[in-house]
């Protein structure tokens, strides 16, 4: 994230605009498509498609659910899923969370073990 104020060239190719973020508004939906279309892995692709983005857009709520129970106020950046599809989950809305990023990152690696804890005592090995 840029410092406040802070303007660059965005990353749309041949696009001279400046912007405070990656992309350009005008750009950012075709950079979000692309993405989905030529980045993402395709198992990935039909679990999270049109039907999931309805969903999404119908459960969205304006502010981090994690943050509220701290007292914050934080806008929603993504929907969680509280049991993960690959481990069964559904898009039912009880399974589902609106966080902010920071808080969806932490959720989600808390979720899929990456800090385990592999070992004991001194030297002891963490798994990222």
């Amino acid at each position: 994230m840029l410092r406040p104020g802070t303007l660059r060239y965005q990353g749309w190719p041949g696009c001279p605009a400046l912007t405070d973020t990656s992309y350009y508004e005008t750009h950012a939906k075709q950079a979000d498509q692309n993405y989905r279309r030529y980045e993402r892995d395709s198992e990935i692709n039909k679990r999270y498609g049109a039907a999931w983005r309805k969903i999404r857009a119908a459960y969205v709520a304006p502010l981090c659910e994690m943050c509220e129970k701290e007292e914050r106020l934080t806008p929603v950046a993504e929907v969680h899923h509280i049991l993960p599809l690959s481990h069964g989950g559904t898009h039912d809305k009880a399974n589902l969370m609106s966080l902010c990023k920071p808080c969806h990152s932490r959720q989600t690696a808390k979720d899929d073990d990456r800090w385990k804890n592999t070992g004991s005592g001194p030297g002891q090995v963490y798994t990222y």
